[in-house]
């Protein structure tokens, strides 16, 4: 043994250190897709088809990934965007050798149901997000998040997009199960009024990012009088788990931690006439790493070590983007803060025990 060690010390050594390179990339955030939404030149109308020159000229996004982002989806799916002064515009393509569903009723449990989902987090404080589902009949389930599951949060079911527009166009048959279906595509306009936070509040976000994801839940089915329904184990007649897609990978089966969600970034420019770059600020890479200690600590894990000094509790240094970062964390009266100060910005950026994401005077 210790003759085939001397031997291949070298093929040893590259082996080591490919796992250790490996345990660092899979211990970290990976950074979240980018989109740059541009301007619309023209009225968009809402008939599912996107037959626009804005819609032609607008890129098309990264093909979705298995929400764990490790597995190959078994069917593409791809999004576009673009907005004006008045409204976003979603327009999204699903490959699907079966078109079928079945729930009409608005608010419905619709991912019960193959369908696509956006959430929407405009200040990017993983606070106050909007939940939206769609299935091939344009069924809508729309609500309001006070804060994710792992806060306590409220579901605002009431919530309604008043003035949002969607519309289906479907490549094949609707549950038909003797064909062979392409696809269905689904388009969406959604006021910027409808997402505001006060009545004289505006949102229109040019030269500005949101936090947004896509999701779209899949379920293997039977066929059983020529009718399609989502298939169950046998052996316990509970329906088998969904597939989960998405554009920008969670890397836990959970679309609720929103700080993992993708970057959308509003250019002022139209479409078509430029190609910009968007690069995300610094800053969030460290806002990435107080929520993977704030994940840590309220799922009590133990993967980040605490020390005690001061009365207060420390983090050991971390480099982000070239520079040390040092995160403290606070025990008050009323919960926890994780907290640092920006090397970047020199702001305070701190994570409560709520889980809503702050930035404080320098």
């Amino acid at each position: 043994m210790k003759d085939f060690a001397e031997k291949h010390k070298k093929l040893i050594s590259f082996i080591l250190f490919s796992l250790y390179v490996g345990c660092i990339l899979l211990s970290a955030q990976e950074t979240p897709r980018k989109y740059v939404a541009y301007k619309a030149t023209e009225t968009i109308k809402i008939d599912g088809l996107a037959e626009e020159s804005s819609w032609k000229n607008a890129p098309w996004s990264d093909l979705f990934i298995d929400i764990e982002g490790v597995k190959k989806p078994i069917y593409d799916t791809q999004v576009k965007m673009l907005w004006d002064e008045t409204h976003i515009y979603f327009f999204a393509r699903m490959k699907e050798p079966h078109v079928w569903g079945d729930i009409t009723e608005h608010d419905a449990v619709i991912f019960h149901n193959n369908d696509f989902e956006v959430f929407l987090d405009p200040e990017g404080d993983v606070h106050g997000y909007y939940e939206l589902e769609w299935n091939v009949l344009n069924t809508v389930w729309d609500q309001y998040l006070t804060a994710p599951y792992r806060a306590g949060n409220e579901t605002l079911n009431g919530w309604e997009a008043l003035g949002m527009q969607s519309a289906v166009a479907i490549q094949g048959t609707l549950n038909d199960p003797s064909d062979i279906d392409q696809g269905w595509t689904l388009e969406i306009a959604i006021p910027f009024q409808d997402l505001r936070t006060g009545y004289y509040q505006d949102n229109v976000p040019k030269g500005k990012f949101w936090r947004v994801g896509f999701s779209r839940v899949n379920w293997d089915h039977d066929i059983k009088d020529g009718k399609y329904s989502r298939k169950k184990n046998p052996k316990t007649g509970k329906h088998l788990p969904e597939y989960n897609w998405v554009w920008s990978p969670q890397y836990v089966i959970n679309m609720h931690e929103p700080e993992r969600w993708g970057y959308v970034y509003f250019s002022e420019n139209e479409v078509g006439t430029t190609t910009d770059k968007f690069e995300i600020p610094k800053d969030d890479y460290v806002k990435w790493y107080l929520y993977e200690l704030y994940r840590d600590l309220i799922q009590q894990k133990g993967k980040f070590k605490w020390k005690i000094a001061d009365g207060q509790k420390f983090t050991e240094p971390k480099i982000i983007q070239g520079k040390k970062v040092i995160a403290e964390l606070e025990n008050h009266k009323t919960g926890f803060t994780i907290w640092t100060k920006s090397p970047f910005t020199k702001k305070i950026l701190a994570v409560g025990s709520d889980g809503k994401f702050r930035v404080l005077s320098k």
